[in-house]
């Protein structure tokens, strides 16, 4: 059995090469015995508990050069996942095209009834994507509609997805229509803004399950009830989402629904997924032409030409090493990192936290504006004089930075990023 001081000397271990890492087998070992122990505790009180989440963090190829703030934007893989991934594309390689179309390709129905049975929907209504991006490129291009149609979406959309209703409103003559709620909207505020904006063209809304600058939590289900009340398709943007706040397609109601994975579930990089409604496959175009026979099958939209299973196949310990966590125990201990991240900036007149706080929001994304600086210079600053990683958004209603921890993020980490970043305030104009 793995000792507490064994695992420090673990969590030293790093990705760089002439470091030792954990035996995964002993990471699993140890978090199992600690599961065992924490059975029915209350995960607000393991929120703190660094020798717990020294066990999880030894799960994990940490650079030590670097604290890594920007997990929202693609997380670190667990070494079980990564091993998973190794395993199976090892397998492949030597005969792809037997093992990798005729073998793994069948497997990968298995990450797929995996995904709907976490998120409650159909695994005939899921296919596995590259991204949300994919996924909602999907949506957004292969939606049936003529010009004059009006989609309405909001300014806290991810830019790639507001790029392409661009393409669509230039290619097709559709009308894009963008609302822009304050950063603290109340989820009245948010409501009565969209159908503020909704007339009798409009044929879809678009919205966000969570932002990715301030992570908010938008009232979904009831957005899409009133949508569905007036004939209007809702899709949303569940990038941010999956495993980071409890997410059920059959309670929100939504009929297109897309997430990535290789964010909060911890899934390679290169996985996506998109949900739609079985009777609206029929007749929805898919980025890249399907034969027929797929026509009304969700897998015409992972028709992208010959690709690996190995990422999508190790979905299945991505989201085993996750659930093995829970999402509650991983929300509280996000909560508390992100408390004692804003305790620190609460009270200052160069720099404040926005967005909405309180159990219902995303707890892992914080962001901190920065009235007057140039967030690239700070983001700059922070890593090379500090070796601290976070994002600049610069052009996003007010300059600043999005903090962004993980599970695998320790209480001194944060107070690093604390310390670097009251410095580089005094430093920079």
């Amino acid at each position: 059995m793995t000792t507490r001081r064994a695992l420090l000397r673990m969590v030293a271990g790093t990705a760089i090469a002439g470091c030792a890492s954990p035996s995964t087998r002993d990471v699993d070992a140890e978090l199992e015995r600690r599961h065992r122990q924490l059975r029915g505790v209350d995960p607000e009180s393991v929120a703190d508990d660094a020798t717990y989440w020294e066990t999880v963090r030894a799960g994990y190829d940490v650079d030590p050069r670097v604290v890594n703030l920007n997990n929202a934007g693609v997380c670190p893989t667990p070494r079980s996942v990564l091993e998973a991934m190794k395993s199976a594309w090892d397998a492949a390689n030597p005969l792809p095209a037997h093992t990798l179309l005729r073998v793994q390709e069948k497997k990968v129905e298995d990450a797929r009834r995996a995904l709907a049975t976490y998120l409650a929907c159909d695994p005939e209504s899921l296919a596995i994507t590259r991204n949300a991006s994919e996924s909602m490129a999907t949506f957004a291009l292969g939606l049936p509609l003529a010009p004059g149609d009006e989609v309405v979406v909001t300014d806290h959309n991810y830019p790639r997805v507001l790029q392409t209703w661009a393409q669509r409103a230039r290619r097709d003559g559709i009308v894009v229509k963008t609302v822009s709620p304050t950063s603290e909207a109340s989820d009245d505020a948010l409501f009565e803004g969209i159908f503020s904006a909704v007339g009798p063209r409009t044929k879809v809304v678009e919205i966000c399950h969570v932002t990715n600058v301030l992570g908010r939590v938008w009232p979904v289900a009831r957005i899409v009830e009133e949508a569905r009340r007036r004939g209007i398709d809702v899709i949303v943007d569940g990038a941010h989402a999956v495993h980071h706040v409890p997410v059920s397609i059959e309670a929100l109601g939504a009929s297109h629904y897309a997430a990535s994975l290789h964010k909060w579930v911890g899934a390679p990089v290169g996985t996506g997924l998109l949900v739609l409604a079985k009777n609206r496959i029929r007749g929805h175009f898919a980025l890249m032409p399907p034969p027929a026979s797929l026509e009304g099958d969700i897998r015409k939209f992972e028709e992208t030409g010959t690709r690996p299973a190995a990422p999508r196949l190790a979905i299945l310990e991505a989201l085993r090493f996750q659930e093995s966590i829970g999402l509650a125990r991983k929300r509280a201990r996000l909560a508390w990192l992100r408390r004692r991240i804003t305790e620190r900036v609460r009270g200052r007149s160069d720099a404040r936290v926005l967005g909405a706080e309180g159990d219902g929001q995303a707890p892992g994304i914080t962001f901190i504006a920065l009235p007057g600086r140039d967030p690239k210079v700070v983001t700059a600053r922070l890593l090379e004089r500090h070796g601290i990683l976070v994002v600049g958004v610069p052009a996003w209603r007010e300059p600043g930075i999005r903090v962004s921890p993980n599970v695998y993020t320790t209480a001194a980490d944060v107070d690093r990023f604390s310390e670097a970043f009251e410095a580089v305030l005094k430093e920079t104009p």
